[in-house]
């Protein structure tokens, strides 16, 4: 009973300590903070519409950024996850293929941006190409737990048929880890058009430039238009994963 307790109350006292030092109980400056979200909401409103094709503009290349990215990313991670599936594979082999995933993974987005503009320009392609190499590091964890949770005697039962690996992930992991698989690159791709939103800011495409220029001007009733933007496409991409989920998961229940 001891030990159940001291776990929820240990955590209890560290979030305290944490809020704390972090500055949650300073009142004056949170009613500060209130004050200046009024002014800053009051100073948003309305939204400028007339900018709309510029945004729009931009709002599509993140897009083309994102989708490029995320598919391209997936289609990378799945060699890679199978590599660090430890039921697949050798301790070595696994431990490999995870360390590269975790490597990729340490890096943010947005330093993965600044260094493909350092390496191939400003630009779009410098944005298309961060936002693989962090779907990469992110998927490739993601997979390679869920391979790994595949149902043992299945696998047992197949691979005493004489199936090679290939022949197990291609009839056994892959179809029982479908539906996982599916939600997190569609999860990925939704995630991948809201930080690729920012990626302007080191010059690598998409909303960031714009959203940049009018918060240096200090023009939020703009600025304010394109949080509308990635709000609408947010919602959008939402919409559309429910429905390829509902699509494919039916469809697979089915057959």
């Amino acid at each position: 009973m001891r030990l159940s307790l001291a776990l929820p109350v240990t955590s209890a006292l560290f979030l305290l300590a944490a809020l704390a030092h972090l500055g949650f109980f300073d009142l004056e400056r949170l009613a500060r903070g209130v004050r200046n979200l009024g002014i800053l909401g009051s100073e948003m409103l309305p939204p400028d519409v007339g900018i709309l094709p510029t945004a729009g503009a931009a709002l599509w290349e993140t897009v083309e950024m994102s989708f490029a990215g995320t598919l391209l990313g997936f289609l990378a991670s799945l060699p890679l996850s199978i590599l660090g599936t430890r039921r697949l594979f050798s301790p070595w082999t696994s431990g490999i293929a995870r360390f590269i995933a975790a490597g990729i993974r340490t890096i943010p987005v947005l330093l993965w941006a600044i260094i493909f503009v350092i390496l191939v320009g400003l630009g779009p392609l410098a944005g298309t190409l961060g936002i693989v190499a962090y779907t990469v590091g992110y998927l490739a964890k993601i997979y390679a737990d869920l391979f790994e949770g595949t149902d043992p005697e299945i696998m047992e039962a197949v691979h005493s048929t004489g199936a090679s690996k290939l022949q197990l992930v291609r009839f056994v992991i892959l179809p029982e880890a479908a539906n996982a698989v599916l939600a997190q690159v569609l999860f990925m791709l939704e995630y991948n058009i809201r930080a690729s939103s920012v990626l302007g800011f080191v010059g690598a495409g998409g909303l960031g430039f714009v959203i940049q220029i009018y918060l240096q001007s200090l023009d939020y009733q703009r600025l304010a238009t394109i949080l509308l933007l990635v709000l609408v496409i947010v919602l959008v991409m939402d919409g559309i994963s429910a429905w390829l989920r509902k699509y494919f998961l039916l469809a697979a229940q089915a057959s």
